[in-house]
């Protein structure tokens, strides 16, 4: 929900640090008077107490954190606004000199009655869900890339020479001169590899099922019209952008991808810089991955570079 400048409707400003274990919550009016003191609240308990604390004519602010989705479903439908606020942009609160729990509410407090929070877009559960999704099969590869490069490090270690596609040939392994503890992880890092390929061809799977389900179909199909684009670009893509209406025009988006110069411009001085790198980083690497694969396999484009 996007906070209004009319807050002659708002009783108490509520602001939300979430932990690990706990959240810190206090509340203020609009003079800055504390009307709730900053108290620990087990997350374990936080529905219970949210329900019984929290009412229409409260606005509250929530930090992104990584369970911060989960706080803000709990919060939302009880109070009159809730926003979440982007880390990076209340910078001030972790660089601050004094930094306590208590200093982090009332920083945060200070934006809200003020309606100069940096505020992020709450995603719908169908993004949230993709996102996780993607997220998870990352890891996957991630995972996968670290073992592959732990075999290739064995094979220099010992001056072998790999033919083409072997890696995980067990055939192969097993005819080199390895000592006992080499063969227990060349058998481990294998059984690994093979558990991952098959975890994240059911992942793939199941991107290519919602790739064309009502949701996302509609917007996939487009995607996949263009070169470079397979099912899990345009998936990583459709779950980092989620709604693109949310958008003005082609520069917001390009800004949110991090893909836009920066720009430095001061008096005289004008200097332009590379990318900001900024937004989503997910969708950046989609977007470089896909030009990359889209001139691969375009005689034209590839000419064009």
């Amino acid at each position: 929900m996007k906070f209004e400048k009319d807050t002659n409707g708002i009783k108490r400003y509520n602001g939300f640090d979430i932990h690990k274990e706990y959240a810190l919550v206090g509340g203020q009016n609009a003079r800055q008077e504390w009307v709730m003191q900053p108290r620990r609240i087990g997350l374990e308990k936080f529905r219970e107490w949210a329900q019984a604390n929290l009412e229409l004519g409260d606005a509250a602010i929530i930090e992104t954190t990584t369970n911060v989705w989960d706080v803000y479903d709990i919060v939302a439908p009880l109070v009159s606004y809730a926003v979440v606020a982007h880390a990076g942009g209340v910078r001030q609160i972790a660089e601050a000199r004094v930094k306590t729990d208590k200093k982090d509410i009332e920083r945060l407090l200070r934006l809200l009655i003020a309606d100069i929070v940096p505020e992020v877009w709450v995603p719908p559960m169908h993004v949230r869900e993709l996102r996780g999704m993607i997220s998870y099969r990352n890891r996957l590869v991630k995972t996968s890339t670290m073992i592959r490069n732990r075999l290739q490090s064995l094979i220099h270690r010992h001056n072998l020479i790999l033919p083409k596609g072997a890696l995980t040939d067990k055939a192969w392994w097993a005819a080199q001169t390895l000592n006992t503890l080499e063969q227990i992880q060349i058998r481990q890092e294998l059984a690994l590899l093979a558990g991952l390929d098959k975890n994240k061809a059911e992942v793939d799977a199941e991107l290519g099922r919602q790739c064309l389900d009502k949701t996302w179909g509609k917007q996939a199909v487009r995607l996949l019209q263009l070169s470079g684009f397979g099912v899990v670009m345009t998936m990583t893509v459709l779950s980092a952008i989620g709604d693109i209406s949310r958008f003005v025009d082609a520069k917001k988006l390009v800004g949110y991808s991090g893909l836009g110069p920066g720009v430095h411009d001061s008096g005289k001085e004008h200097i332009e810089k590379r990318i900001t790198k900024s937004g989503r980083k997910e969708l950046r690497w989609a977007m470089v991955e896909a030009a990359w694969r889209a001139i691969r396999i375009s005689p034209y484009l590839e000419r064009t570079i």
